[in-house]
């Protein structure tokens, strides 16, 4: 008789702020994962916290651990220095999308996907119905896009000329941008990853014709609600007319704590995507 022992994917983790201590904790729980390595920013931060053998001090040598997948959660800095070097050993899973709205590292990425033997993956995050969108824009029913977040101004970190414009906000709310979502991105590159995989979803309008729009509300009335949630709205257009047009509206309410820029379901959600992140190939992909 035979006994086929499957063997563990083995999964490395670049990044370890909440959602990188979040799957860090959930793969070694697992007995179908195995944790390859963990980088951080500051290798301080991972002492006493995860098994020194795991800790990985230099990133530049991620391909002695062997890792099947890479998981970013850190910064698109990340996708932009390691990117395709990652991809020549292992899968890669991209937290930060926002990277790619810089035509050339979209560019080269999906080159270096399309070319070799291991895959991009795109997390949904809070993207409700990226696969939905994808599919439109596969068959070229897709004619717009627009995703909107409202938050409290306390849950924005963003770059200038953004920042000033949200420091400045009073009493009502103020659209901080609505415009398309290219130049949104490096903006607010840790906000608008939803946006990304947005643009990415559909590829028949990209970073350019998917439009993005960033409300800051301080008012009283929703001031609990905005403090302790991140609200994404996504409207979807397809064929027709202004009087007869094929639309769709979805409206994302996310708990999150008080500040917090990471909503509470975009956990769960990022473990979905790194466990669906796999055997599809070449090329890139929604997870």
């Amino acid at each position: 008789m035979n006994c086929t022992i499957k063997k563990k994917r083995r999964v490395g983790i670049v990044g370890y702020g909440h959602i990188g201590k979040y799957l860090v904790e959930e793969i070694l729980k697992r007995d179908d994962l195995e944790l390859s390595f963990v980088w951080n920013r500051t290798s301080e931060a991972l002492r006493n916290k995860i098994d020194d053998r795991y800790i990985l001090e230099d990133l530049s040598s991620f391909a002695e651990r062997t890792p099947d997948l890479i998981v970013e959660v850190a910064h698109p800095s990340i996708t932009v220095e390691f990117g395709e070097s990652f991809l020549d050993v292992a899968d890669y899973m991209v937290g930060s999308p926002t990277a790619l709205a810089n035509s050339d590292v979209e560019n080269c990425l999906r080159w270096k996907a399309s070319s070799g033997s291991h895959g991009i993956y795109i997390p949904s995050g809070t993207l409700w119905g990226g696969a939905d969108i994808k599919k439109m824009a596969d068959i070229g029913t897709l004619k717009g896009l627009k995703v909107t977040m409202k938050k409290h101004p306390s849950c924005f970190k963003l770059n200038e000329p953004l920042k000033s414009r949200n420091e400045q906000v009073n009493t009502e709310p103020v659209v901080l941008y609505d415009g398309p979502v290219r130049e949104l991105c490096p903006l607010a590159p840790n906000n608008v990853n939803t946006m990304a995989a947005a643009a990415l979803a559909a590829h028949n309008l990209g970073f350019d014709k998917t439009q993005g729009c960033i409300v800051a509300d301080p008012r009283q009335d929703v001031i609990s609600c905005l403090l302790n949630a991140h609200i994404v709205q996504v409207d979807v257009f397809g064929p027709g007319d202004e009087q007869n047009q094929f639309t769709v509206k979805t409206v994302r309410h996310n708990p999150a704590g008080s500040g917090a820029i990471t909503g509470n379901a975009t956990y769960a959600s990022f473990l979905c995507s790194m466990l669906g992140a796999h055997s599809q190939g070449p090329g890139l992909h929604l997870c």
